[in-house]
């Protein structure tokens, strides 16, 4: 009987796993703003981003592409087509220049020139190519495109083209679909979308919005993303899609509740954990009576009522004679009863149970240790929590399992020298956002481009170059070609693990504003 029990618990067990495994979700997102040949686009790049993002919270692995030209294109695709394998959700979304000509739709790398029709098998990347792998591959696919934007390169096109022209329309033409694939696109086939005027267009700004809407069949969300495009563009954009799904697709179960530990509690527990078995009574009652209602107040009561007890029984003791060796015997007992050393004294603390002293303690250590925790107040708030995240992400350890106790500070301590990276190195190696937003003399709003930074330097191209420093100052010269000659922008600012962020100035002319850097 033992045996069957164990098996039918087994086999229970199995079922029950495999139905909560998660599901594979794959992504590939790609922004082309710097076209070569038709201007630069002011969103795409802060689109792609954000989408990508997005998705990531979403449980999606994304593969991700920004700027790229063909043959970058074709990489990327075939990077995604690669890990396709045994998805059950594919999703592509795409922000740049599309046309359509003859119907069929195509994606616009930013080399592309099209100077006749003969061009665009070799310049532009049909669609059908990434949504027949997609389907083929996948138990469902999602497709949008947010390609419909005015494009001087089709318009370029249709004149090459004489009496054909009429061949080449407006905005993206309607997709047909395999069973179990969605395509939504930023406004109705035929027409050209709008690319915005705040960090993102109005439809990707909408999709970031309410994709994945806690128990939302997708369907639902795109009718939010709808009424969002009607709304920001006056009803001149409707966002419009095509499907063949034959089931819902939800991207995010509705939670039924989250709870979170606040850096209060980690206090309170840092605070108990170096008290609870201590033997004086004075330990209880600071905690007591600085959490009234704390989550071991219970017990801290029981013990103090254990510890008078104790305290009154020995008082009650009878003198002997020997009165003075009984005495010296007490202190020994007494002394014997009491810890031998605090240890939040023996690390040279303040008070015992001041827990203020023990988090400016902790953020020393980590100033010390290179992973700038700012002032050392007592305080452990966003920057003291970023600190403590970088100290565990560079020295391999989990920061669930890192409490604000006596005993990471101890661990702390126990760092010869510095932990977290310098402002200008390895850690900051990597693609970044650099977005330029315009303080109104421009003639712009907000630029965004992918930067590199590796040890120390920023480039991009041969149009930017900066450094930074040590401290994480940074520095950038910006190159551009305006108004018949090379003209350029310096950029000063700061830079850490979370971002960076800054001035610049046009040297030839009024234009200045501020920057953000994110990394990618």
């Amino acid at each position: 009987m033992r045996r069957v029990l164990l098996a039918v618990f087994v086999l229970t067990f199995l079922a029950t796993a495999k139905g909560l495994a998660a599901e594979k979700r794959v992504a590939l997102v790609i922004g082309n703003a710097a076209y070569e040949n038709a201007g630069e686009l002011a969103n795409p790049l802060n689109d792609a981003s954000d989408m990508a993002e997005k998705l990531e919270t979403l449980g999606f692995e994304v593969v991700k592409g920004t700027d790229l030209d063909f043959t970058g294109m074709r990489r990327t695709v075939r990077d995604f087509v690669n890990s396709l394998k045994d998805a059950d959700i594919a999703l592509f979304y795409y922000a740049g220049h599309g046309l359509q000509v003859r119907g069929r739709n195509y994606l616009v790398p930013v080399d592309a020139q099209l100077r006749s029709e003969n061009d665009i098998d070799f310049e532009a990347m049909p669609i059908s190519l990434v949504m027949s792998a997609m389907e083929r591959l996948s138990r469902t696919s999602l497709i949008f495109l947010d390609a419909c934007r005015n494009n001087p390169l089709a318009r370029n096109l249709a004149r090459s083209m004489g009496t054909r022209s009429t061949s080449v329309g407006n905005g993206l033409a309607r997709v047909g679909s395999g069973v179990g694939t969605l395509v939504s696109f930023s406004t109705q086939p035929g027409n050209v979308a709008l690319d915005g005027e705040g960090r993102n267009s109005p439809f990707t700004g909408a999709l970031v919005e309410h994709l994945g809407h806690p128990g939302e069949d997708i369907s639902q969300n795109l009718v939010r993303v709808r009424v969002d495009v009607l709304q920001a563009t006056g009803g001149q954009q409707i966002p419009w899609e095509n499907s063949s799904l034959t089931g819902k697709v939800i991207l995010k179960q509705e939670q039924v509740s989250k709870s979170t530990e606040t850096p209060d509690l980690q206090i309170e527990l840092a605070y108990w954990n170096s008290i609870k078995d201590a033997t004086n009574e004075g330990y209880f009652e600071s905690y007591l009576s600085q959490y009234p209602n704390g989550k071991f107040a219970a017990i801290a009561r029981l013990k103090l009522e254990d510890l008078k007890q104790s305290s009154v029984t020995a008082e009650k003791r009878v003198q002997t004679p020997q009165a003075e060796e009984e005495t010296q015997t007490k202190d020994i007992q007494v002394s014997a009863l009491t810890p031998p050393s605090d240890p939040i004294e023996e690390q040279g603390l303040a008070e015992p149970g001041n827990d203020r002293a023990l988090v400016r303690s902790l953020q020393s250590e980590l100033n010390r240790l290179g992973c700038k925790a700012g002032t050392a107040d007592g305080v452990w708030g966003r920057k003291s929590r970023q600190a403590l995240e970088s100290y565990a992400r560079h020295s391999g350890r989990s920061v669930s399992a890192l409490d604000l106790s006596a005993d990471l500070l101890q661990q702390l301590k126990r760092n010869p020298s510095r932990v977290c990276p310098a402002a200008n190195g390895p850690g900051l190696n990597g693609s970044w956002m650099l977005v330029r937003i315009s303080k109104g003399s421009c003639g712009w709003n907000r630029l965004g481009q992918t930067v590199q930074i590796r040890d120390g330097v920023i480039t991009r191209g041969t149009n930017l170059k900066g450094t930074i420093s040590d401290t994480g100052r940074v520095n950038i010269k910006l190159y551009f070609f305006h108004e018949g000659r090379t003209q350029s922008n310096t950029l000063s600012g700061t830079i850490g693990e979370n971002g960076g962020n800054g001035t610049f100035r046009h040297d030839q002319g009024n234009c200045r504003g501020n920057f953000t850097l994110t990394r990618q």
